[in-house]
């Protein structure tokens, strides 16, 4: 979170990435910094995950990752 919200202060487009079991964590932390991030959710868990899910789960939020970023 901190990463994305350097970004977010120097004007850089930026989103950040994290799993659906991370919300909670990531509004906490988003309202610690007074922030309100560019975030996209993939579905959780990732570390499992096989290397062709990985890619089918960064294909599927690409487009969504570019359009945040793109503005």
């Amino acid at each position: 979170m901190h990463d994305i919200h350097a970004l977010d202060v120097r004007g850089i487009p930026g989103c950040a990435t994290a799993t659906v079991e991370f919300k909670q964590a990531a509004a906490a932390q988003a309202g610690a910094l007074g922030f309100d991030p560019a975030i996209v959710w993939t579905p959780h868990p990732i570390q499992n995950r096989t290397p062709a899910e990985l890619a089918a789960l960064a294909a599927a939020a690409a487009p969504e990752i570019l359009a945040l970023i793109r503005g």
